[in-house]
């Protein structure tokens, strides 16, 4: 049980690099692809299977040949190498105290201590220091993205105003569905030819799963998506996140149904629906309506003379002055204070943790004592509490969220291809 939960819980599984296991002597190594300045070998090739090949038959997976395995896991160490080295001439660089942060709460979430964490990596096989360089790659892979690709994507008002109106349309705000996916990737500006044997092995494929084959093994031999060592398996998807050319095809399935190849600019896609859901539901939030007086320390003002002046300002109010009046003249947050300190009602997550908490504390009537945010000095004083309807607020939350993780996605993907399409890869299997 508990290898299972070392592996699923925090290995992020086919981007990332293989755990490496310890040796002290290693066997004659090879050559088996070169990708730009950068090389690929034998024995990093043999232990990325042998993960791999581990972590398939834990999920259940069948496995397709060794060949076929070993070509598909090979593109998925390109890929890597690729990103690797355009994150190194980007700059992206992650310390150790980042990588190790990282251990320290993946250790937590599995209710280790860093030193149990340790032992059972050495008991499984692997190294500690192999596994903070994995760590260390992965966190690289992701900040890369996030520059190159995330941090580009944006989205629109019209995009949230139709995802918003097509739910409703469809009555479907909170479907999900449950996918597995294989894509037949096409070549960067591929040529006529290109796309009609593309489409012809699309094709192939799509006859294969329909008289039979099975879908996540089928995947993992063919697929060139990144989760094509999943099986396929895309896990739950609301609507919105799926790529506008199959949201309306999915919407139709039925449950267990293949359907493809369906076109698209990265190629031929085949799609199963493994099963679909929708839990559409109000979205209910405890809400508080406070006011609050800021006092902010400055180069004439020190911290501790900041805090006992809004002490002298909390004790006024206790013997009767209006807490308005006083905000009015005193709070450093003018936005506020033009309205006697008031922060209208809010939702949880508004405001800054430090606030918040103190915040939640309280009673309604209560004021609190001076506490200290990185804006300054505040007290609050709780006026009220209410549960407030905001399924509105949040579905357009959610829409922006789910649209911009399809459009993320949809992007990477567009990316990694053109990555590959512009690199210099050798391949040496055979050679």
């Amino acid at each position: 049980m508990r290898r299972i939960l070392f592996f699923s819980a925090f290995l992020l599984f086919f981007v990332s690099s293989p755990l490496l296991a310890k040796s002290s002597v290693q066997p004659l190594d090879k050559i088996i692809a070169v990708v730009n300045d950068d090389i690929i070998t034998q024995l990093e090739l043999d232990k990325r299977v042998k993960l791999i090949r581990q972590q398939l038959l834990q999920r259940g997976n069948r496995l397709p040949s060794e060949n076929v395995l070993r070509r598909q896991i090979l593109e998925r160490l390109i890929i890597e190498k690729l990103q690797l080295e355009l994150a190194k001439k980007t700059g992206v660089r992650v310390n150790d105290e980042m990588v190790n942060q990282v251990i320290a709460n993946i250790a937590r979430q599995n209710n280790l201590t860093i030193d149990q964490f340790r032992q059972l990596l050495q008991k499984e096989g692997f190294s500690f220091a192999d596994y903070q360089e994995n760590i260390r790659r992965e966190i690289i892979i992701s900040r890369l993205r996030k520059i190159r690709v995330e941090n580009n994507i944006n989205v629109s008002e019209q995009e949230i105003e139709n995802f918003i109106n097509q739910s409703k349309k469809n009555n479907s705000t909170d479907e999900e569905y449950h996918l597995g996916h294989i894509l037949i990737a096409l070549p960067e500006a591929a040529s006529p030819e290109q796309i009609s044997k593309t489409r012809a092995k699309a094709e192939k494929v799509f006859s294969d799963l329909k008289n039979g084959a099975d879908f996540a093994q089928t995947a993992i031999a063919v697929s060139n998506d990144e989760q094509a060592l999943k099986g396929g398996d895309l896990g739950w998807l609301k609507a919105a996140q799926l790529p506008s050319f199959l949201a309306e095809t999915v919407s139709k399935m039925n449950k267990g149904e293949v359907r493809g190849p369906i076109r698209s600019a990265s190629g031929f896609h085949i799609i199963k629906l493994i099963d679909r859901k929708s839990s559409e539901q109000k979205h209910i939030v405890k809400q508080t309506l406070a006011r609050h007086i800021l006092i902010k320390p400055n180069q004439v003002l020190s911290r501790e003379e900041a805090r006992m002046r809004l002490e002298q300002i909390r004790q006024r109010i206790l013997n009767g002055e209006d807490f308005a009046t006083l905000a009015k003249a005193a709070s450093d947050d003018k936005a506020s204070a033009v309205d006697g300190g008031s922060l209208g009602w809010t939702n949880p997550g508004t405001m800054v943790p430090a606030f918040e908490e103190q915040m939640n504390k309280l009673k309604p009537g209560e004021i609190s004592k001076p506490f200290l945010t990185r804006f300054g000095w505040h007290i609050v004083q709780v006026l009220s509490r209410r549960k407030h309807d905001n399924t509105k607020e949040f579905q357009r939350i959610q829409a922006i969220k789910l649209i911009r993780k399809r459009k993320t996605r949809e992007a990477i993907q567009d990316w990694l291809r053109r990555l590959r399409a512009e690199a210099y890869v050798d391949l040496r299997l055979n050679k």
